[in-house]
């Protein structure tokens, strides 16, 4: 924040602005669904890593699924509990460029690391006897790697972007964490031409990865096409339909928010989809992957098995 575009200021996150009664239900509603993100997501990472049968290279980007899912709901759902505990919420302007900062990679990785499980289906599908030859761990690391890298890209452009413009309207931001929609409209600088560079990374960013996706689930749904019993297709058809709920809900909020530009748009309806991405998806996710894949479920069902034996014994 800048004071007469003379230096640095505080923010002040003005949250959600609702009833008391009704922000302190929603407080413990969203420490719930927190505790949900984690505890659901760190068991996942465990039972991938405790499962000789998980050891693929399927469940090796599932488990950076998980991890980014808590990092990004950590960097964020924290401070929602603190705003809504205290209706305004003072933030320094290098904590909002750090958590802006962070976001922006974490979310941009997870782009990325979807777009990267949608090709190792595609091998999976397509090319099954390579499958093991193409996904090597270093081909695995090499793609995690990247995906980590071109998020990088973006976020160093978006949050410089972001944090060169000077802000002079008010220190108060409508929102519950520092994003972009609501800081740009603090803004007394031009910032046409910056938001033109952050829209159209936005637009790399997610048609790149829509565009592997889109491409890889084509040449799967041929493939399928090609499988005479309808057992195996449907066999074939359950190894992705995770994968494919899981990016279609993570890309529809993330289109919704980012690509509509800054044209007067009710912040109101931003939070409430910002809700649903940052708080409510990365609990979905590991619900997503164990209810409707086979796998997971007997590895599931291994550990309660043990876990009953243990409290017998």
């Amino acid at each position: 924040m800048a004071e007469n575009g003379t230096g640095p200021m505080d923010f002040i996150l003005t949250g959600f602005q609702l009833q008391a009664e009704l922000q302190l239900c929603l407080f413990f509603v969203f420490l719930g669904f927190y505790l949900v993100t984690l505890g659901g997501n760190l068991g996942m990472i465990l039972l991938i890593q405790s499962d000789p049968r998980l050891q693929t290279p399927m469940y090796f980007f599932l488990s950076h699924l998980s991890f980014l899912d808590i990092c990004y709901s950590s960097v964020i759902v924290p401070q929602l509990l603190e705003t809504l505990g205290t209706e305004k919420m003072v933030i320094t302007y290098e904590r909002c460029a750090t958590q802006f900062f962070f976001f922006t990679l974490y979310a941009s990785t997870e782009c990325f690391l979807l777009a990267v499980m949608a090709y190792d289906r595609y091998v999976a599908v397509c090319n099954p006897l390579l499958y093991a030859t193409a996904m090597t761990p270093q081909t695995r690391l090499g793609l995690v790697a990247t995906a980590y890298a071109g998020a990088m890209v973006n976020t160093v452009v978006r949050t410089g972007c972001t944090f060169s413009i000077s802000f002079c309207k008010s220190n108060q931001v409508d929102f519950f964490f520092c994003d972009l929609p609501p800081l740009l409209k603090l803004a007394c600088s031009e910032t046409r031409l910056r938001e033109l560079v952050i829209f159209l990374l936005a637009f790399l960013v997610i048609t790149t990865s829509v565009s592997v996706i889109l491409v890889s689930y084509l040449f799967i749904i041929w493939a399928i096409l090609k499988i005479h019993t309808a057992g195996g297709k449907a066999k074939t058809f359950s190894t992705c339909a995770s994968h494919m709920t899981a990016v279609a809900l993570f890309f529809g909020t993330l289109i919704f928010m980012y690509l509509k530009g800054n044209m007067g748009q009710s912040l109101w309806e931003d939070k409430i989809v910002s809700v649903f991405y940052t708080v409510i998806i990365p609990m979905l996710n590991p619900m997503i992957y164990s209810l409707r894949n086979k796998e997971v479920k007997e590895a599931l069902k291994k550990v309660f098995k043990r876990m009953k034996v243990s409290q017998v014994e």
